[in-house]
């Protein structure tokens, strides 16, 4: 019983360690997209260095390119989790949910995150959003990230319907048809200068609703 609680306590040590270990990578990765946003906005994308940005965190570029493989990443590297999340959200769907139920009740899990989030994550969305419109040599990554999360979920919504999306190109259809939707739905937000999280949660799921309409009335 006794090497048992030694073991347990071992354990529990470790992972308490390794909670810490993944709580630092994440304030130090945060940090690197707030410094990287700040100088962006302040001087522009192309006229900021690496050595500029780690300088502002007090770390190593050693350090900043374990987290990002390039500069770009920066910015389209923020959506990355938040990616992989719907992603894992969407795999998650009872089987029998029709294809775009299931995109759509995984979006409102993504719009209750961000109706409940810290006002600093809104903040940061909002400065990834003027970066990316102020500077247009952002927008071939931006797109190369849109084409891969639209890769995942395309893959994700054939499983799900038993088809072979290299011959079948209905889920790549109704994936760029959900991120198209969703873009607009953002994008339009932007533009309004509506950032409060409750009410571009609102609008994005009303846009999405119409789109489900549309599908209805207008095909």
């Amino acid at each position: 019983a006794g090497g048992s609680g030694a073991g347990g306590a071992g354990s529990d040590a470790g992972a308490g360690a390794g909670g810490l270990r993944e709580r630092k990578k994440r304030q130090t990765r945060t940090a690197l997209i707030d410094a990287s946003l700040e100088l962006f906005l302040a001087q522009g994308y192309d006229a900021t260095t690496v050595d500029e940005i780690v300088a502002a965190v007090h770390v190593s570029q050693r350090t900043f390119f374990r987290y990002f493989a390039t500069k770009e990443d920066v910015v389209t590297g923020f959506f990355d989790e938040h990616d992989q999340w719907f992603a894992d959200r969407l795999a998650e769907r009872p089987a029998d949910e029709r294809p775009f139920a299931a995109l759509f009740e995984t979006l409102r899990l993504v719009l209750r995150k961000i109706a409940t989030g810290a006002p600093e994550d809104t903040e940061r969305f909002r400065r990834i959003r003027r970066v990316l419109e102020a500077e247009p040599a952002l927008n071939a990554a931006e797109m190369a990230r849109y084409k891969r999360t639209e890769g995942r979920l395309a893959r994700i919504i054939a499983e799900r319907e038993g088809v072979d999306p290299a011959v079948d190109p209905r889920p790549e259809i109704m994936v760029a048809f959900y991120t198209g939707a969703t873009r607009i739905a953002f994008e339009r937000c932007a533009h309004a200068g509506v950032w409060d999280p409750k009410e571009v949660a609102a609008r994005v799921e009303a846009t999405f609703a119409l789109a489900g309409a549309t599908l209805r009335d207008w095909v």
